[in-house]
């Protein structure tokens, strides 16, 4: 039987009360086990590996630009030349052009090569909806057209079916929508050289819905 005294005793062995499963849990134990924090995705622009600033936006596909590429006189200069102007025209969206632009590019590079003792260069020049390839050599002779077609500034010359050669301005007046070419003549500081260059129009018409102009020769 028990007594009051037993009552109080087992009041202060147990002055808390634990609760049952049905029971919400109190703050305090909310507090114990806090939900995870959402993942937040910050977009942080990209930055140049070499200097740390951000890279400035890319060029409207309208906007003009240009690139040129120096090589030594070596057999492995056209190739280089080809490599370069395929990489660009795909980064710069202009794949329609590449196969012409790169035959054409290929003739006038080996010929550089092939004919002359010294460097040559290759410079693209887009200005919208034209692109412009110029192949710069140190000769200012400017080759011949073969057949009855004349010449540039020569002769004529021949050129067989079977020929090994001359044909690549032939080719220039199938392929390129313009072309044409100029010897620069002795410069100050150094030969002056000549340009062969040939321009290809984009397959899209203008806004306006005039023919595309060409560049300045």
């Amino acid at each position: 039987m028990s007594t009051d005294r037993d009552q109080n005793q087992s009041r202060h062995r147990n002055p808390r009360q634990i609760p049952t499963a049905h029971e919400p849990p109190t703050p305090a134990a909310q507090t114990l086990n806090p939900p995870p924090p959402q993942a937040t995705t910050y977009l942080l622009p990209s930055l140049d590996p070499l200097t740390g600033l951000p890279h400035p936006p890319p060029l409207p596909f309208n906007a003009p630009w240009h690139y040129e590429l120096h090589f030594p006189c070596d057999p492995r200069g056209p190739g280089i030349a080809r490599l370069t102007l395929r990489a660009v025209l795909a980064a710069h969206g202009l794949a329609e052009l590449t196969d012409r632009a790169e035959l054409l590019t290929s003739e006038l590079a080996t010929n550089s090569v092939r004919h002359t003792k010294g460097p040559a260069s290759v410079r693209l020049q887009w200005l919208h909806p034209v692109l412009r390839v110029s192949v710069w050599d140190m000769s200012p002779d400017l080759p011949a057209l073969p057949g009855p077609l004349g010449a540039l500034g020569a002769p004529p010359a021949p050129a067989g079916v079977y020929a090994d050669g001359g044909r690549g301005l032939l080719i220039l007046g199938v392929v390129a929508d313009r072309w044409g070419g100029c010897a620069i003549g002795d410069e100050p500081y150094g030969p002056g050289g000549k340009t062969l260059w040939f321009e290809l129009n984009l397959p899209v018409p203008p806004p306006d819905g005039s023919p595309a102009s060409a560049l300045a020769a």
